[in-house]
C-alpha cells in the first residue's frame, strides 16, 4: 500500500495568490533561509517560537515538523513551548503543546 503524497499547504494558495507564493518560495525559503549566518536548525527553533509567541497554530504544524527534519528534539520542542508559557502566556503554549503533540505522534508513524 502506498502513502499518499502529504500536500503542501502553499500549493492550495499557489492559483489564488500566485506572486505571495513565489515571494515565499523563491525570497523565504529560496533566500532567508539559506543564508550562512544561522543553521537551518537554529532558524527553525527561531521560527517555531515566533509562532508560538505569536500564537500562530495554523503555520506552527509545518514549522514543527520542518524543525523536526532540521534536527530539533520532540524533547527540545517541547521545551521551547514550556519556555514561552512564561512570555507568551499559558493559553498559547497550551494551543502550540497540542499542535507538536499531533506533529510528533504524526512523525513516529511514519
Amino acid at each position: 500500500m502506498t502513502k499518499p503524497t502529504a500536500v503542501n499547504p502553499r500549493d492550495r494558495l499557489r492559483a489564488f495568490a500566485p506572486k505571495l507564493i513565489e515571494l515565499t518560495d523563491e525570497v523565504l525559503f529560496g533566500d532567508v533561509w539559506e543564508r550562512p549566518g544561522l543553521s537551518k536548525r537554529d532558524r527553525s527553533l527561531i521560527t517555531c517560537a515566533a509562532l508560538v509567541a505569536l500564537n500562530r497554530t495554523e503555520q506552527q504544524r509545518g514549522h514543527f515538523a520542518r524543525a523536526v527534519a532540521n534536527g530539533v528534539t520532540g524533547d527540545e520542542l517541547v521545551e521551547l513551548i514550556t519556555h514561552l508559557a512564561f512570555y507568551s502566556g499559558w493559553p498559547t503554549a497550551m494551543s502550540a503543546a497540542h499542535v507538536a503533540k499531533e506533529v510528533l505522534e504524526e512523525g513516529e508513524k511514519k
